[in-house]
């Protein structure tokens, strides 16, 4: 019993930190309509940067300063932003798909330099002693120490993000989104609204690649493929609902169970199936998206939803005030 509370945990944390994911994507593409498929640069940029500043000394790759986690949490956050920053400066004048591009071009580099440049991250054989929050604990498990620490991380961005989408500066995301000439019209510098949600955006997934960095206590150039770092919270956001945050987590909670689920169920192949098994988890996952589009096409929490509950709410406040 103790074992699967643990790793029932152990899923829901890893929730929690793809939710973090979606929430940032969420500010770039569900509010503010930003083409990016570089997810996983900013995840691992957020991971390593994490790891360089907390490990212990080492010879293995750069850093090892052994400073708090909390610091390489924040610096994790200010990486990804300076990163999206310096993209942004170059891109956000770019069409949707060339923004696509760009920032699929630029993931593919983190992704290799990651690989390739030993002596900055530890190459193919990754980073490892990354500290873990609550592991020297002996009242309280890792498991729940750090599911309790991604659900308070979790609530903090999405009341951030929430505030943000209701904010004036989120109606104009939406306005961009919707349509750029009138937002234009009323004096708005656009390219510089969509490099600040760029950035927003950017700085959430950095959060999310330092908490998979100490969730793990390792990474390596493989956790961050564009499979698992970019597609899957795609997936996740447009699931749950473009543009509804709400929806954003419901999606990110749907979408890692089914594909945790699916991992048990292709363990279960026979041997000869054993090697295609990620391409049926792959192909399980786009049937489900399919239906999903078919069935519910803004996703199973819609932003218009959300958005008829916020004026029914407006409306019956006006009503009790009069």
């Amino acid at each position: 019993m103790l074992g699967l509370l643990e790793y029932g945990l152990f899923a829901l944390s890893f929730v929690g930190i793809y939710g973090i994911l979606a929430l940032g994507l969420n500010v770039q593409w569900g509010m503010t309509g930003l083409f990016n498929i570089g997810v996983a640069a900013f995840f691992a940029v957020g991971a390593y940067t994490s790891g360089i500043l907390t490990a212990p000394p080492t010879d293995a790759h750069l850093g090892g300063f052994d400073l708090a986690i909390p610091f390489g949490v924040a610096g994790a956050i200010v990486a990804s932003g300076i990163l999206a920053f310096l993209v942004g400066i170059i891109t956000m004048k770019l069409r949707a798909d060339y923004l696509a591009i760009a920032t699929i071009g630029i993931a593919e580099i983190i992704r290799l330099a990651t690989k390739n440049e030993a002596w900055l991250t530890g190459g193919v054989r990754g980073m490892s002693d990354i500290p873990r929050p609550f592991d020297e604990l002996s009242w309280m498990s890792f498991e729940l120490g750090f599911f309790l620490l991604v659900a308070v991380l979790v609530v903090l961005a999405f009341l951030l993000v929430e505030a943000a989408r209701r904010s004036p500066w989120g109606r104009v995301l939406r306005g961009i989104r919707e349509n750029e000439e009138s937002v234009l019209a009323a004096g708005k510098d656009a390219v510089s609204f969509r490099l600040q949600a760029f950035i927003f955006g950017a700085c959430l997934m950095g959060l999310g690649g330092a908490l998979y960095a100490h969730f793990n206590a390792f990474i390596s150039p493989s956790a961050f493929k564009p499979m698992l770092a970019t597609f899957l919270v795609w997936v996740m956001m447009i699931a749950g609902g473009s543009g509804n945050n709400k929806g954003v987590l419901l999606g990110a909670l749907v979408i890692w169970l089914i594909w945790s689920g699916t991992e048990m169920v292709t363990g279960l192949l026979p041997a000869e199936l054993s090697t295609r098994a990620g391409a049926i988890r792959i192909l399980l996952i786009g049937i489900l998206l399919e239906v999903i589009l078919v069935t519910r096409p803004e996703g199973l929490l819609s932003e218009a939803s959300d958005r008829m509950r916020a004026i029914r709410r407006e409306a019956k406040q006006d009503t009790g005030g009069g």
